[in-house]
């Protein structure tokens, strides 16, 4: 009898802890594991499955294996996925304050982004307002550092080298950034762009370099130049109403979880950023580093892209703008 107890208590033991990681959290990525934001996530999944004691079980599915990043606001939003990952511009159809951050050269200081990104800033309130009515939430920030613009055999050093050029974009403010250099945007998905380069589809690339790491871009382009024209920010996603269905204290968790991942990959940024930069060199990259002169060629040509902006955006953007002390009929 008292063996038949254990057998029985064993059992429902077992059973209880099936139970607890029952709640499945699937994420979607549309890096590979070994790129940063992979990395971040992975440390997210371990943060979440310890403090919640299995009660949560995340499951990363990473390289676009289930939706594009074009495709994660809508999956996330309708409840086909707990949660993703999407570049921040990815929200701009229902939400165009949030291509603030490709603001060509708005946030070109780290301390700025940080001012920017912080909870609590105007910035960062309005964006994750607008991006609550998809039906999904912002869980929690991912940097990932400058855009850069990537050619083959000559750098792209001021607008009159991209004049005429086909230049892959992954955000209509960035488009509109080429537009006004005298280059052709093209809208290319983040998984789809190491094709796009080895095709010819494009003439120059744009990303950051952490990409060109993660993606092997050496492979496919040779010259970097580093215009840091704008800071590149993705974010993790979850759908409101399964969010809401847990209770307050499993959601503190992920909270706590969230906060972990969130402060390490801004922590790390830099070193991210330079790791990348050595890698790409290793494997026979060209870095260009812009003179005073070419970087305020760039800027000069920026206004339109400013004024499309507070058009598109209205009161929203205009309070973005305020908050950052941008003048924007300069």
């Amino acid at each position: 009898m008292f063996r038949e107890t254990l057998v029985a208590a064993a059992c429902l033991s077992v059973l209880g802890t099936a139970a607890l990681a029952q709640e499945k959290m699937r994420i979607s990525l549309q890096l590979p594991l070994t790129s940063h934001l992979g990395e971040n996530l992975v440390l997210f999944e371990k943060e979440v499955e310890e403090r919640t004691g299995g009660a949560i079980d995340v499951e990363i599915y990473d390289s676009a294996t289930l939706y594009k990043d074009s495709e994660v606001p809508a999956a996330v939003g309708s409840g086909s996925i707990e949660a993703g990952v999407a570049s921040l511009t990815r929200y701009v159809g229902d939400a165009p304050v949030v291509d603030v951050f490709y603001m060509p050269f708005l946030f070109n200081t780290e301390e700025k982004v940080r001012a920017a990104v912080a909870e609590g800033s105007t910035v960062r309130d309005v964006l994750e307002a607008e991006i609550a009515k998809t039906g999904g939430q912002v869980l929690y920030w991912q940097a990932y550092g400058g855009a850069i613009l990537l050619s083959q055999e000559e750098p792209i050093r001021t607008p009159a080298d991209l004049e005429g050029k086909k230049v892959r974009v992954f955000g209509k403010t960035l488009g509109d950034f080429v537009s006004a250099a005298g280059g052709a945007p093209t809208l290319i998905s983040g998984s789809e762009q190491y094709l796009a380069y080895q095709r010819g589809t494009v003439d120059v690339g744009m990303t950051g370099v952490s990409g060109v790491k993660s993606r092997k871009l050496w492979e496919v382009m040779d010259t970097i130049t580093k215009t840091n024209h704008a800071d590149i920010e993705f974010i993790v996603v979850v759908n409101t109403e399964w969010w809401d269905s847990l209770d307050a204290e499993i959601q503190g968790h992920i909270r706590d979880a969230a906060k972990v991942a969130q402060d390490d990959v801004r922590d790390r940024m830099s070193q991210i950023e330079a790791d990348a930069y050595a890698a790409a060199e290793e494997n026979g990259m060209t870095i260009v580093e812009l003179s005073d002169e070419e970087l305020a060629a760039w800027q000069a040509v920026t206004q339109p892209v400013y004024d499309n902006y507070l058009e598109a955006t209205g009161e929203a953007g205009q309070k973005i703008f305020d908050a950052l002390g941008v003048n924007s009929g300069s």
